[in-house]
């Protein structure tokens, strides 16, 4: 089964690794966001991408959720010494990865061929690719001013509250390469349980993808992030509270509206199960906490569950 999936961050790492526990990892494509992107010391980051390979390759620390295992941080400790700025954190490994990226992309290769050579570099058989070769940066808008993402997420420690979310250069960017041919091929489409607002929005607010997925409507899952109402990590339940106006199950189908079919909820969201169906989208309830195998294997089932019912 060909499977196309939109995902950024840690969650929807997570949820990668765990679909290709369950199906064959050369049939998936993996849609990236690079709303997060950054210049660090005039190296070109990409965190969700950077997070997607090494989780999917094994180099990543699992328990930080970010960065490699092993790492070691003397450029860091060197930066700090001499005066630089320390607030964007790069470990000694993980530079090694930038470095290779940015001579590349100085060349005149694109994030997308680039993506695909790391990739290749480090064993994957999914296709990792970027939502767009384009600049797209998001920016958070807040009472204490405005923020590029991870100004606000890591230097501010994401503690002002989000007024609203932008995306600059949504409106010019286009697909990367494979992106739309992924979509269309693809037999099911899931929305990984990311952030949907610096995550998965960025990924449709490129014009052409949201109107892919639009298109493939009944072949759309969407895996909810929250738990109980909270955010396994990170900011999502208090940006839902914000800019959605709760942080229930319904919430969640708004923010997918017109986009996914069906959207897999946990057990302890189970009592919005109505409210989600009110909204036209079909609620599938599980245990969406990936820590244990048999939990995420139950997830990724019941992800694949829209296809065996449709």
């Amino acid at each position: 089964m060909r499977i196309a999936v939109l995902a950024g961050g840690v969650g929807g790492a997570r949820f990668v690794r765990a679909l290709t526990e369950v199906v064959d990892p050369r049939q998936v494509t993996v849609i990236v966001n690079v709303g997060d992107d950054l210049e660090v010391h005039g190296l070109y980051v990409s965190p969700d991408l950077d997070t997607l390979l090494y989780t999917l390759s094994g180099l990543g620390d699992d328990e930080r959720g970010w960065g490699r295992a092993g790492e070691t941080w003397n450029a860091s400790e060197t930066i700090e010494l001499l005066g630089g700025e320390t607030w964007f954190q790069l470990g000694d490994r993980d530079i090694g990865l930038h470095v290779v990226r940015t001579e590349a992309m100085r060349r005149g290769d694109s994030l997308s061929a680039v993506t695909t050579r790391l990739a290749r570099s480090v064993g994957l058989e999914v296709a990792l690719l970027p939502a767009t070769d384009d600049r797209l940066r998001t920016r958070i808008r807040t009472p204490a001013g405005e923020f590029e993402l991870q100004e606000w997420f890591v230097a501010r420690g994401h503690r002002d509250t989000v007024n609203e979310v932008v995306y600059e250069g949504a409106e010019a960017a286009r697909p990367a390469a494979g992106v739309l041919e992924g979509l269309e091929a693809a037999e099911l489409i899931a929305i990984a349980p990311s952030n949907p607002f610096v995550s998965i929005g960025p990924i449709l607010a490129v014009s052409a993808i949201r109107a892919a997925v639009e298109r493939r409507r009944d072949r759309v899952v969407a895996v909810s992030p929250l738990i109980g109402g909270r955010a396994v990590k990170g900011p999502a339940d208090a940006m839902f509270t914000s800019l959605a106006g709760g942080t229930g199950a319904a919430q969640v189908a708004d923010c997918y509206k017109d986009l996914a079919a069906a959207l897999v909820l946990d057990e302890a969201d189970a009592d919005d199960a109505e409210a989600v169906a009110e909204r036209g989208v079909r609620p599938l309830v599980t245990t969406t906490l990936m820590s244990e195998p048999d939990a995420r294997r139950a997830l990724v089932e019941t992800v694949l569950g829209l296809t065996r019912a449709a």
